[in-house]
């Protein structure tokens, strides 16, 4: 025979009675079930657990180790019970998140803070990885959340922009063009520039093509890096200049001076992408923080925190 509940529920009724009587009662059970009860689970455990007589009741030792054994049972199984019920209303779980360069030196940070703020028990796992390799991640379910670079139109993927910056001329310190408050884009045509590769940069280098074409000229590549401090690295050793965003500002790379774009008003936006089909309650709690955030970033108001 198996020990349930009941066998455990019936032993810690009448080990904290010390009396049949008042535990029958206390269960509402009949006083002849109640012992046959405390003796199948003797049966089952092959000890005496309980020293009954007619004047009194007393644990055994192995009836005061068994209960509490039992004690520590109901403890898990309430605890069991209170996490199950939290996290079918989205308050515990974990959530996979990508990212890129733009969204960590910009508004991630921040969103993740406010966040865990309000929501302690929600646990984050961040990736790395481009916008092309977040989106496919996103599909295939490897993650639940992107955070890439604009614009998006895909099926089956809602987005929220949570961050929109303008473009800056990134030059070493020793440049002739330092000392600039402003930079027009055409002066750059003939500078050596850093940009990141292909094979991650890919959505960004459509962009400042674009930009580099209305401005008459195409970038003329000099290096490559992997991420934006390879960049300002390479930058900051007068390989060459770049063009990247205003978040930049963030990385304090010493040796780096950002200097506006005069004739440059475009924005380029990153944005906070998931699925819209089978939304987890955690996913949807992170989808009711970030349009909170998205509400409070146009009204140029802080950011929402706590509960």
């Amino acid at each position: 025979m198996r020990i349930d509940l009941r066998h455990l529920r019936a032993f810690e009724a009448v080990a904290e009675e010390l009396h049949f009587r008042r535990a029958a009662e206390r269960l509402n059970l009949a006083q002849p079930a109640l012992s046959r009860t405390i003796q199948q689970l003797e049966d089952t455990v092959g000890e005496v657990l309980l020293l009954r007589s007619n004047r009194r009741v007393e644990l055994t030792e192995a009836g005061r180790v068994f209960l509490a054994g039992s004690r520590t049972i109901f403890e898990q199984l309430a605890n069991t019970v209170e996490q199950a019920r939290k996290a079918g209303a989205g308050q515990i779980g974990q959530l996979r998140i990508g990212y890129t360069d733009f969204a960590v030196s910009g508004k991630l940070p921040s969103i993740l803070d406010g966040f865990h703020r309000r929501h302690p028990e929600i646990k984050a796992e961040l990736i790395f990885g481009s916008t092309q390799h977040q989106l496919e991640h996103l599909k295939e379910g490897a993650i639940e959340f992107a955070f890439i670079t604009g614009p998006l139109s895909e099926p089956n993927i809602d987005s929220l922009e949570v961050q929109s910056d303008r473009f800056v001329a990134a030059l070493s310190e020793r440049h002739p063009l330092a000392g600039r408050s402003q930079i027009a884009l055409s002066e750059l045509a003939k500078e050596p520039f850093i940009l990141g590769g292909m094979s991650h940069w890919s959505f960004y280098r459509r962009h400042l093509d674009a930009l580099c074409i209305k401005a008459g000229f195409l970038p003329q590549v000099a290096q490559e890096a992997f991420n934006s401090e390879g960049i300002f690295g390479f930058v900051a050793a007068n390989i060459g200049v770049t063009i990247h965003l205003e978040t930049a500002s963030n990385y304090n790379r010493k040796g780096v001076v950002l200097i506006p774009l005069q004739d440059v008003d475009t924005r380029i936006s990153t944005l906070a992408a998931w699925i819209n089909t089978d939304i987890t309650p955690v996913q949807e709690k992170f989808i009711e923080y970030l349009r909170q955030y998205s509400a409070a970033a146009q009204l140029d108001v802080p950011p929402p925190v706590g509960s």
